[in-house]
């Protein structure tokens, strides 16, 4: 039988000739402009009659607003692009009515990613050349990785980030991508902030801390911007320079976490880890800056689709469930421990915990009870406090 491939998407850095910077730009003004007109369409029918639109009918829409003299320039760029703008409002309104994202917000000209989708019969692939349509010149792409042996290109995006760095996004089917060989290891994660991620095996990861790195020298940066006067050429080259040092934070950090993740999957048949609500601990004052530097959601979000491809089991613990206070010996819960706490002495067993260890064994063994039995992770109610651990402890010594 015949395993379907996996699409992957393969992203690469290219620099365009000043006629393809100006159509590129085009078009994404043109794919911002579709797409909020119909967001508009769909917003007024629902609120005026109660109506939902289709995708069908913003595509007809679509087919109007190109004949009309206001909005003529519609037409001189592709319209594969101008369609699946479409097609993503209709996925965004999708994911909400499912109740799985928020209302759909329309598209900033200074905040939202510039962007552009690009289906087979938009591009030309011949011999490692990318042509886009309404363009003569194949991109000058840097190949930084090579593609899949014989790939052939299912849709291409183009985008431009905030720095002024242009990319295409390659979509393929990668063969490479398969379920790895079965292996016994399991590990528990517990996310931090001095350690970013401590092991259940006792290992801690220490957190790069990039953003915090580069905390001076995105300071001079932003205090030279607010110096220059508004709408001047002299702003636009100041904020494209606290543009780029925000794109190194985040291509290090996406770089360490990458290759953490793959460590981690490859390493492991099952990873288990704590459902944090990030956004609710962004709220604390004291610890946001740190919290959003970790880049917790986008370690889990990693760790998801990895274990997806490569054939591992990514389980989730409750985030009520106290595993800082349990103690991994004997089981029992500790009424309070303040953060400040990092070491702690059980009073029933004496054993001595480091918090983040002691936390990380706890989630691995809840992870594997739920795996095993399928029951919950949250400890049920007891005079002693040992009920969850007992048992915990046991399913522990019988998989080491």
């Amino acid at each position: 039988m015949k395993t379907e491939c996996v699409k992957r998407a393969f992203k690469y850095r290219f620099y365009p000739t000043e006629e393809q910077a100006a159509e590129l730009s085009r078009t994404f003004g043109c794919v911002r402009k579709v797409y909020n007109m119909a967001l508009d369409a769909r917003s007024r029918a629902w609120t005026v009659e109660h109506r939902r639109i289709s995708y069908v009918e913003t595509s007809s829409m679509l087919t109007e607003w190109k004949k009309s003299e206001d909005l003529a320039f519609l037409g001189e760029v592709s319209s594969v692009p101008l369609q699946q703008a479409l097609r993503h409002l209709q996925s965004a309104f999708t994911g909400f009515f499912a109740k799985r994202s928020a209302y759909p917000r329309f598209k900033s000209r200074k905040k939202s990613r510039a962007s552009a989708e690009y289906t087979r019969s938009a591009f030309r692939f011949r011999g490692g050349r990318l042509t886009l349509a309404k363009m003569s010149e194949p991109l000058d792409i840097v190949w930084s990785r090579p593609l899949p042996r014989n790939a052939e290109p299912t849709s291409v995006t183009a985008s431009r980030d905030s720095a002024g760095r242009w990319f295409v996004s390659i979509l393929v089917d990668d063969p490479s991508v398969k379920p790895l060989a079965s292996t016994r290891g399991h590990v528990g994660i517990d996310a931090g902030l001095t350690s970013l991620v401590t092991l259940s095996t006792g290992e801690k990861i220490s957190n790069p801390k990039f953003g915090k790195q580069d905390r001076a020298r995105l300071a001079r940066a932003q205090r030279d911007l607010a110096r220059k006067e508004r709408g001047s050429k002299n702003q636009e080259k100041a904020r494209q320079r606290v543009a780029r040092i925000h794109a190194r934070i985040t291509d290090r950090r996406r770089d360490f976490l990458h290759k953490l993740t793959t460590r981690l999957v490859r390493e492991n048949q099952a990873v288990v880890i704590e459902d944090l609500t990030v956004r609710n601990l962004l709220g604390n004052r004291m610890l946001a800056r740190a919290i959003a530097d970790a880049s917790w959601t986008e370690l889990r979000t990693m760790l998801e689709y990895k274990c997806v491809w490569y054939g591992r089991e990514l389980i989730v613990v409750d985030r009520f469930f106290p595993s800082s206070r349990t103690c991994s010996t004997c089981g029992l819960i500790r009424g309070r421990l303040p953060l400040h706490v990092r070491e702690w002495m059980c009073k029933g067993c004496g054993t001595r915990h480091d918090r983040d260890v002691n936390a990380a064994k706890n989630i691995l063994a809840a992870g594997l009870a739920v795996s095993a039995c399928g029951a919950g992770v949250r400890p049920q109610r007891s005079t002693s406090g040992r009920a969850f651990g007992n048992e915990a402890g046991k399913l522990r010594k019988s998989t080491a």
